[in-house]
């Protein structure tokens, strides 16, 4: 059995590249609108959610504190789609990620920790954990393919468990 520790490193857009993009306003260039009283900063991130005529959807995600340490007992995927999540609550949140494959590899797991000013978008295939949130009933935006039951026959998720391997989350605030 392979026993892997983890610790979040800080999740930059340079590091976490291979993943997906971090969505966040820090050294990004923004068009002044409305008349000088916002600014836009535009294209953060690529919605990837059109395999076979899909849409987009937005929804909130309200957060349990995890206990920790964590331990990783399973990655899941979204073969057809990226999905993004984004603090409403200036709230940092832990990301576990491998990259897209068959199956996760072990070797390759990582572990981010958001500013909380930042936001994540998984690209589609990225194996990830569910949610992390280090405090209770945090609100994520998560924007993501949206899923009909009756009529949608992609595979939604892909949840590999993860059995040979004791991979433990550490953490403290």
């Amino acid at each position: 059995m392979n026993n892997l520790i983890l610790t979040p490193e800080a999740l930059t857009a340079e590091n976490f590249s291979q993943f997906g993009q971090v969505i966040s306003c820090e050294q990004k260039d923004y068009l002044t609108i409305n008349n000088g009283y916002a600014k836009k900063y535009p294209d953060l991130a690529t919605i990837d959610t059109q395999e076979n005529g899909g849409t987009t959807a937005v929804h909130i995600f309200v957060a349990k504190k995890r206990q920790f340490p964590l331990q990783i007992k399973m990655l899941e995927k979204h073969p057809f789609f990226s999905q993004t999540f984004i603090p409403k609550d200036n709230q940092p949140f832990l990301v576990v990620v491998a990259p897209p494959s068959d199956e996760p590899n072990i070797e390759d797991i990582r572990s981010f920790i958001s500013n909380g000013e930042q936001g994540v978008n998984y690209s589609r295939g990225v194996w990830h954990f569910p949610l992390i949130s280090v405090k209770d009933d945090v609100q994520f935006i998560v924007i993501d393919r949206k899923y009909d039951i009756d009529s949608d026959d992609l595979e939604q998720c892909i949840v590999h468990p993860i059995e040979d391997s004791n991979i433990t989350l550490e953490f403290s605030l």
